[in-house]
């Protein structure tokens, strides 16, 4: 009876019943944390707006658009804070993109490498400073020269804009949306830059060769190819300034009216809530301040799932294009 030689060359015989196991490990696990993370989100909400429910009952959704916040009189209301965390925010997106992109844009197409790698390790470095600290340079450093040199700069010359009007502070609107520029530049820029980098690189050469200059190249292949990804960076950034409240609250001036120039004292959503929640001296008025993160989060709720029904559109619009 022969006997077969086995092959010393032949690779080992697989375990499919190890693969099996590692396999449904692998998806269990998976499972669980993402399950975990929606179950988090999901006791999060509940638990704000159940402890909320008795400012909910007691004002309605008159809480909205009612301004004044007094607890000596039990008076509560959001519309400052909203106002607030609108248009600093708004004004921190404004100033961020560009700024953003053109770093994202500098470090993948234009900067060599021994000059990227050592500023984009800086721009990196950027969010890694806690906001505490970068609260204290916006109070020390920052909000002095914004007094006086920045605001001063911008009466001189725009004064005759209603937003550019009234006495520099030091502590006020503009300051703060200053310090949320600073503090989601590195954000947007980081995963712009990513996805710059994935930029099919025969698209560009493509591009170049046909004559293209090396901006229309950019123009033309790179921002288009990215856009999707650009897009929900940006909102991301949105997301961060909205939630942003211990820098915010060291340098926006805790104010309670509604003011048609950035440079006196306001007041946000997330600066209110870290303000005030600990020393908050009754119960409806702790309880009107959850009023205030459940809205804070219904806002992050809207920005979130914009930011994905935009991404949706740019994938359909180029799946229709290439299809």
């Amino acid at each position: 009876m022969s006997t077969v030689t086995p092959d010393p060359l032949a690779p080992a015989p697989i375990d499919r019943q190890g693969i099996r196991l590692g396999d449904v490990l692998f998806k269990g696990i998976a499972f669980v944390a993402a399950v975990g993370v929606a179950a988090v989100l999901g006791l999060l909400t509940y638990e704000v707006f159940s402890l909320a429910w008795p400012a909910i009952q007691e004002f309605g959704l008159s809480f909205i658009w009612t301004q004044g916040w007094n607890p000596n009189s039990n008076v509560y209301g959001a519309l400052v804070f909203i106002y607030g965390t609108i248009v600093t925010s708004f004004i921190a997106l404004l100033l961020a993109t560009p700024l953003s992109i053109a770093i994202a844009l500098f470090l993948t197409e234009i900067a060599p490498g021994r000059v990227a790698a050592p500023i984009a390790t800086m721009v990196e470095l950027l969010a890694a400073i806690p906001s505490v600290v970068l609260g204290l340079w916006g109070i020390l450093v920052f909000g002095p020269w914004v007094a006086n040199h920045l605001e001063p700069w911008l009466q001189s010359w725009f004064g005759f804009l209603p937003i550019f009007s009234g006495d520099p502070s030091q502590a006020g609107i503009l300051p703060a949306a200053l310090v949320l520029t600073i503090m989601i530049i590195p954000i947007t820029s980081a995963i712009c830059r990513e996805l710059f980098s994935r930029v099919p690189r025969d698209l560009s050469d493509g591009s170049l060769a046909l004559g293209s200059t090396r901006w229309e190249a950019i123009r033309r292949v790179a921002i288009p190819y990215a856009a999707p990804g650009i897009s929900a960076a940006v909102l991301l950034g949105l997301g961060r300034a909205f939630g942003e409240a211990i820098a915010v609250t060291q340098v926006i001036g805790s104010g309670n009216t509604i003011n048609e120039s950035l440079f006196p004292p306001g007041d946000t959503l997330g600066s209110r809530i870290a303000s005030s929640y600990i020393g908050a001296s009754t119960a409806i008025e702790a309880q009107s301040l959850l009023y205030l993160a459940a809205i804070l989060l219904v806002i992050s709720l809207i920005t979130n799932v914009s930011a994905q029904a935009i991404v949706n559109r740019f994938q359909k619009a180029r799946r229709m294009s290439t299809g």
